[in-house]
């Protein structure tokens, strides 16, 4: 293997090759970087020359990294990181801040808060680039190995080197097509329904069929679908029940009918979680301080259409 001649390496050669390793495409860096796709090619060529090495090669119509590529990968996102926290010892300001963030949120998280985080970024740090990837099931190594800087999700998984912040809390509700069906009457009218549902990868329910498994009740799944931005159409036109968070009614399921569940449901907190190595970074405390200033708003009271009825209400009650 041949001797990487480190001398020739700034942060934007760093910046270079870990987007086009994590977009795979010339053209998706070009876009992410805010430059010409000739001046990816050049960058590329630049650190061929200092490496030795191809770095990437075509795989059918794309193109995939080397061993050394991935190899660099890890590295080369640690001395971003370090680079970008020596620069900020003197004082953090936003409007100077230049880069990408990334935070992983399924899409329900996604679209509640995140289009408002976006414009908080674009008016103060525009410089900075938000992207978003799918959180599924998260996984600890997200935020060691540092693929995002932010992870939002009811679930957090249990890591002692991993920050969590409480977001908000919401509560699960039964939509439906009011052109179709009525609401559920009882728990029996609701497990004799046919059901649509998100399940994520690795295979995992939500938590409401979990704790209605341990009372011995058991739903009839007729659908299941990766994201609950699946659901609507599903829903639509059907007789199909979706058991889902409250708060989708605002965005991904508005237009909708919905009512408390008959059955007894665990509430759904909602986490922001971070690594420990970011916790007194500052730039990750601004950052996180415009999270949560959008948690608020996102939740301002406010009568969605089709929202629960009275006897719908009376069904719940009667079920407690």
């Amino acid at each position: 293997m041949s001797r990487i001649d480190e001398s020739g390496f700034d942060s934007r050669s760093l910046q270079l090759l870990l987007a086009v390793l994590e977009t795979g495409s010339v053209t998706a860096a070009a876009l992410r970087l805010g430059v010409t796709q000739s001046a990816v090619s050049h960058g590329m060529d630049r650190l061929r020359a200092l490496t030795g090495d191809p770095l990437f090669v075509k795989c059918g119509r794309g193109i995939v990294p080397t061993a050394r590529a991935e190899a660099m990968a890890g590295p080369a996102r640690e001395l971003l990181g370090a680079l970008q926290r020596f620069g900020q010892q003197a004082g953090f300001d936003p409007s100077r801040w230049e880069g990408t963030v990334t935070i992983a949120a399924n899409d329900f998280q996604r679209d509640l808060l995140l289009p408002a985080l976006a414009a908080r970024l674009r008016a103060h740090a525009p410089g900075l680039a938000l992207r978003v990837i799918q959180s599924a099931v998260p996984r600890l190594e997200m935020l060691r190995s540092d693929d995002c800087q932010i992870v939002i999700s009811p679930r957090p998984p249990a890591g002692g080197d991993i920050v969590q912040k409480r977001l908000f809390e919401d509560q699960y509700r039964v939509f439906y097509d009011p052109a179709v069906r009525a609401a559920p009457t009882g728990v029996e009218d609701y497990l004799r329904a046919a059901h649509a549902t998100v399940v994520y990868e690795p295979r995992r329910s939500l938590d409401i069929d979990q704790q209605l498994e341990s009372r011995g009740l058991r739903r009839r799944f007729a659908v299941s679908v990766p994201g609950f931005g699946g659901l609507a159409a599903f829903l639509r036109g059907s007789d199909l029940l979706a058991t889902v968070p409250g708060l989708l009614a605002r965005h991904t399921l508005a237009g909708l009918a919905h009512c408390a569940p008959p059955v007894p449901c665990p509430a759904m907190p909602m986490y922001a979680l971070w690594h420990l190595r970011y916790q007194q970074d500052p730039a990750h405390q601004w950052l996180r301080q415009q999270l949560l200033a959008c948690v608020e708003p996102s939740l301002a009271p406010g009568e969605p259409a089709f929202s629960a009825r009275p006897r719908d209400a009376a069904a719940a009650s009667a079920a407690a």
